[in-house]
């Protein structure tokens, strides 16, 4: 399985923040946004990634992350030429996805619990179908949010945010999907916004009872960052969990060498490049520990 990590869009939301640099750019308390989604794609298991963003912002991410190598993987970069819909990465990289199974994340969203690696590996490991998960908000209307049969506890319908929510599940920025996915977004129409919708997609896989939906209930966190007050949100979530318990969260170095595509070296190599911060030195801690 392929990753995409979809980055692009203009961030107006945020103007002034991101009139000259991209908002998967931004800090989220110690760390870039995108590494992130980074992070949750290499939990899945999954080592080949292609960030789709502007033509502006490509060449920033590409300093931020370069080959992947850095990480244990191998990063490619396509452009998105204008915000027409989360749907349109599949088109974009069709010739990256290739005939396998395919999971996209979008850029700000940010994902935490003990379960997630479990969670997201037993996604990626669905041979046929599509994956996606949904998370109980207070404002539903912002997203796609999805209603469910009280007796079978399957998905009935997903609506693109509706003026009058049906339940308040809303279904989150990460998917995973097997191949169809890149016909089925080449043959959908824009939506009145104008944009191809990933809700469309999940609505075909839906008609043809393919669809499975995860409902990430207590014990799991998920954060998108589209406002001042959810990124402020997530960087004190963040830094409330890494100082309480001394580990970091969504660090691809640790990762890498957890799941051994790093080496300690690699580790303390980086570390090095890193300097005198705390991250490196977090570096140096996990490596000892590693080793120890």
């Amino acid at each position: 399985m392929r990753g995409i990590i979809l980055a692009g869009g203009n961030g107006t939301r945020l103007y002034p923040l991101t009139i000259a640099i991209s908002k998967q750019i931004l800090p989220v308390y110690d760390k870039p946004m995108v590494y992130y989604p980074l992070s949750v794609l290499m939990l899945s298991g999954i080592r080949d990634i292609l960030i789709i963003s502007t033509a502006r912002d490509l060449p920033c991410f590409e300093a931020l992350l370069g080959d992947g190598s850095a990480f244990g993987l191998t990063l490619s970069y396509a452009e998105q030429p204008h915000p027409n819909g989360l749907a349109e990465a599949f088109i974009i990289g069709r010739s990256f996805i290739g005939s396998g199974n395919v999971a996209m994340i979008l850029g700000d969203n940010i994902f935490f619990g003990n379960g997630l690696p479990n969670v997201c590996r037993q996604a990626a490991s669905r041979e046929s179908g599509a994956c996606v998960f949904a998370y109980r908000v207070d404002d539903p209307e912002r997203y796609g949010v999805v209603t469910f049969d009280q007796r079978t506890g399957q998905a009935k319908s997903i609506e693109e945010k509706p003026l009058r929510p049906k339940s308040n599940w809303a279904v989150t920025g990460l998917y995973f999907y097997d191949n169809e996915v890149v016909d089925i977004a080449a043959s959908i129409q824009p939506s009145a916004r104008g944009e191809l919708e990933i809700t469309t997609v999940n609505n075909i896989y839906l008609e043809r009872d393919r669809l499975h939906v995860c409902q990430l209930g207590r014990g799991f966190a998920w954060l998108d960052t589209g406002t001042y007050d959810s990124l402020h949100d997530a960087s004190s979530f963040v830094r409330t969990v890494e100082r309480r318990q001394g580990v970091q969260i969504a660090c691809p170095e640790e990762i890498a060498l957890e799941m051994g595509w790093l080496g300690p070296e690699d580790v303390l190599k980086r570390s090095r490049m890193l300097g005198s911060t705390p991250y490196a030195y977090y570096l140096r801690r996990r490596v000892e520990e590693h080793v120890g």
